[in-house]
């Protein structure tokens, strides 16, 4: 146990003892079990006899590239049509895999594998080259032969006992999937990218969203308390690196949800000498197969290739989009009509209310508190016809209490997780002794993706799932499910061990799946505390228990850039923080970063200070309110960025480099980001600030609150009074915003002299699941009359504002 580990542990204990002597005597229990379970039925740590694949022996040509083989090893190399390279040592496959969104794309039957120097072998196509070294080096580089990466051969230990246990009842070692390797078996490998290049990626990262030299592991872990930016890894890791440099942007995935870390150094440039360091990176993994993807281009190419591999992410119901209040504690009734009357008295838009786990029974998932919520589905009908929705928390753990009718259907369907003797793997949540279900077997998802009719008839209008890295509480060590609890991995059997990672974004499925059967007719509306690559499929996520204060603001914007980057483009945090009270000023600052954020919520813990915007007195209420209203004026653009988000996989936060990836000087920048392509925003992260620098990306940018043109690249200085954080619109945009009377208008910034621009409006029709409309926009500016064209109209159908330094307008 690290000292990272060891605080962890006592931030357990410390939540634990908060609820209870007799909860912290059961953490005592269960951690005291999985210590036991794990030490009993897993191998000891350590390292045998270490294997590299050795001199390459032959090879053999296939569809999109072909198989190198080695002295103790081979390597398949693999160019899909798209131009995704697939990489796997010994014999791993692309399939199966809990990532990939369906079948593994069609081969580019274009790409050749030939003879290169020295004995090595490349896999020539038309948008990268793929050079394989002598000793199993692999180089990934554009087609003109610039070299973007260069992953060095993989080494391998063979596990000490050499055979692991199988499932209950078998013999002999299991494999890791499509592989011939031992399942256990731990590898290392090292790799190399330019010296400039920065990273980004691995997940939701409090510290980010560019990584810097140091170590990240890949285990997805609830922090046991609010969270700063040094705690790491957090609720959602994946073994996805984004490398930006100037030879170009790449993606790496490494198919493999073991147990792992990541270790990455900044590369350093010579001044004239020539003596660059390059940028390194090792991943070292528990176990699992050495597989990985690579995909290179422009950052929206390789993020649109991201997503045809894994899938496009989920539309959120409109509604989704606007505000929503949630808070653990709201207690009852009484007080939800409260909070809801607050909002309408004060006419502050609210979209939806977030119920957590103080309205079950007892903290009892698929059940409610009678006493406090006599007439849940009364009230949640009372309140849509005002507007806003319910949303329920689900959590995985099931109290493990005869007669309960989740626990017996479950026991019925053989669907908890078990250990090797068969017997049901306990732990302990907010409910008591609970028992898991096995969301990697197909069956346990379809029945537990039944068991949301409950909820839909209790009125709720989506859910968000909690807890479910999957959290055990424990008194010491990991607050999670031994790891030699068994799991059905789709057939394959297996432990906890390849389970742990890819637990949430199975529960994340089950749940979708189930949403869909349930309610076919509208978009379920879902958003997972932990996941892993692929997750957007189903919905979004959340920061989690990010904690009250400056840091745990710029830890936000961290994690929303972060998980964007990852292709899940749907998040936000907890504004104002999980904990704690935040003060005037940093609730409002916290707000108004939520407001162009895509999941805008605010929430706290049952102890935490409250979060309406008029407890924190009249300026703030305000302030808040104008921020409020501009989300509102927003949503047709925010509709829009989340149908291309479905469509080509750009998250609507983006970093300012997302179309400048050569600006060196934006690539550093973590302070602000691009909404789509129209909108700079630069938040206020520290305390008293009423002026903040802000870098711009080549072009003409307005700011939108004075009007004023700023030329980019370059940095500026504006004003950020307490009233608004500075947001600047790209020259030649059409932004579509809601008018007065709530229908679509256009907001055009005026181009530079000479210049054009666009953009683009997807109207929803509705929460079902037609095809929206797409409307194409052009604009030009000539001697000062800025002209907007609508593509295949024409007339404009939308009213149009134009604004910035032009002179005049015309719209055709």
């Amino acid at each position: 146990m690290d000292a990272r580990e060891l605080v962890r542990s006592v931030r357990s204990v410390a939540a634990v003892r908060t609820v209870g002597s007799a909860r912290g005597l059961r953490s005592v229990r269960s951690a005291w079990r999985r210590w036991r379970a794990d030490s009993v039925e897993l191998p000891p740590p350590g390292a045998g006899r270490a294997r590299v694949p050795g001199e390459a022996v032959g090879a053999e040509p296939q569809p999109g590239g072909g198989v190198v083989r080695f002295a103790r090893s081979s390597l398949r190399v693999r160019v899909a049509a798209g131009g995704a390279v697939f990489c796997g040592w010994d014999g791993a496959e692309p399939e199966p895999s809990y990532a990939l969104a369906g079948a593994c794309p069609e081969a580019d039957e274009r790409a050749v594998l030939e003879p290169d120097t020295d004995g090595g072998w490349r896999v020539v196509s038309e948008r990268v080259l793929v050079v394989v070294s002598r000793l199993g080096a692999v180089e990934v580089r554009t087609p003109g032969g610039v070299m973007l990466r260069r992953d060095l051969p993989p080494r391998w230990w063979e596990p000490v006992p050499a055979a692991l246990r199988g499932p209950a009842g078998s013999a002999g070692p299991r494999t890791a999937a499509g592989t011939g390797s031992p399942a256990g078996s731990p590898w290392v490998q090292r790799s190399e990218v330019a010296a400039d290049a920065r990273f980004f990626g691995l997940g939701g990262r409090a510290a980010g969203p560019r990584l810097r030299t140091g170590a990240y592991r890949l285990w997805n872990t609830d922090p046991g308390g609010a969270f700063e930016p040094g705690d790491d890894p957090l609720y959602v890791t994946m073994p996805v690196q984004l490398v930006v440099a100037d030879a170009g942007t790449h993606l790496v995935f490494h198919d493999n949800s073991w147990d792992g870390r990541v270790a990455l150094w900044e590369g350093e440039e010579g001044e004239g000498s020539g003596h660059d360091r390059p940028g390194r990176g090792e991943l070292r993994m528990d176990g699992g197969p050495v597989r990985y993807w690579v995909m290179a281009g422009t950052p929206a190419r390789v993020l649109h290739a991201w997503a045809a591999l894994t899938g496009a992410p989920a539309l959120p119901p409109a509604w989704a989009l606007g505000h929503h209040h949630a808070r653990w504690g709201f207690g009852s009734e009484r007080e939800v009509r409260r909070v809801v009357t607050g909002y309408q008295e004060r006419g502050l838009p609210l979209s939806a209310l977030h119920l957590d786990i103080d309205h079950y029974r007892g903290h009892r998932v698929f059940t409610v508190d009678r006493e406090r919520f006599p007439d849940l589905p009364g009230l949640a009908a009372e309140l849509r016809e005002q507007g806003v929705r319910l949303v329920s928390i689900v959590d995985p753990g099931v109290k493990a209490e005869p007669g309960l009718a989740e626990y017996d259907s479950g026991v019925a369907a053989g669907a908890f997780v078990r250990d090797r003797r068969g017997r049901e793997v306990r732990g302990e949540v907010w409910s008591g002794e609970s028992v898991f279900p096995d969301f990697t077997d197909p069956g346990v998802r379809a029945w537990w993706g039944g068991l949301y009719a409950e909820r839909l008839a209790q009125g709720f209008s989506g859910v968000w799932h909690d807890m479910n890295e999957p959290v055990s509480f424990a008194a010491f060590g990991d607050p999670t499910l031994p790891r030699s609890a068994r799991h059905a991995l789709e057939g394959r059997g297996g432990d906890h061990r390849e389970a742990h990672n890819v637990y949430g974004l199975a529960m994340a499925r089950a749940g979708y799946e189930g949403l869909c059967e349930l309610r076919p007719q509208e978009r379920p509306f879902l958003f997972s505390r932990s996941g892993w690559a692929g997750m957007q499929r189903y919905g979004g996520t959340w920061s989690g228990d990010v904690t009250t204060g400056w840091p745990g603001l710029r830890a936000s914007l961290a994690l929303v850039l972060g998980m964007g980057l990852c292709g899940v483009p749907y998040s936000g945090p907890d504004i104002g923080g999980f904990t704690g009270s935040p003060s005037p000023e940093l609730y409002l600052r916290w707000f108004q970063l939520g407001s162009y954020l895509p999941l805008f919520r605010t929430h706290a813990a049952i102890g935490a200070g409250r979060r309406e915007p008029w407890e924190f007195g009249a300026r703030t209420l305000e302030h808040a309110t104008a921020a409020l209203r501009e989300r509102v004026r927003l949503l047709p653009y925010f509709m829009t960025l989340a149908h291309l988000a479905r469509r080509t996989g750009a998250p609507y936060v983006r970093p300012v480099w997302w179309r400048s990836p050569e600006d060196r000087a934006l690539r550093d920048c973590e302070d602000a980001f691009l909404l789509g392509d129209s909108l700079l925003v630069a938040p206020v992260l520290e305390q008293g600030a009423d002026r903040r620098a802000v870098r711009l990306p080549r072009g003409r940018w307005y700011d939108t609150a004075t009007g004023l043109a700023h030329e980019g690249p370059g940095q500026v200085l504006l004003d950020a009074p307490l009233s608004r954080i500075p947001v600047l619109a790209r020259a030649g945009s059409v932004l579509p915003v809601a008018g007065a009377d709530g229908q679509v208008e256009l907001e055009v910034w005026a181009p530079a002299p000479g210049r054009t621009g666009g953009g683009v409006l997807i109207t929803d029709a509705g929460d079902g699941w037609e095809q929206p409309e797409v409307v194409r926009f052009t604009t030009r500016s000539r001697g000062g009359v800025v002209t907007v064209e609508q593509d295949g109209a024409e007339e404009v159908s939308y009213p149009v504002r134009v604004r910035g330094s032009a002179a005049g307008s015309a719209a055709r």
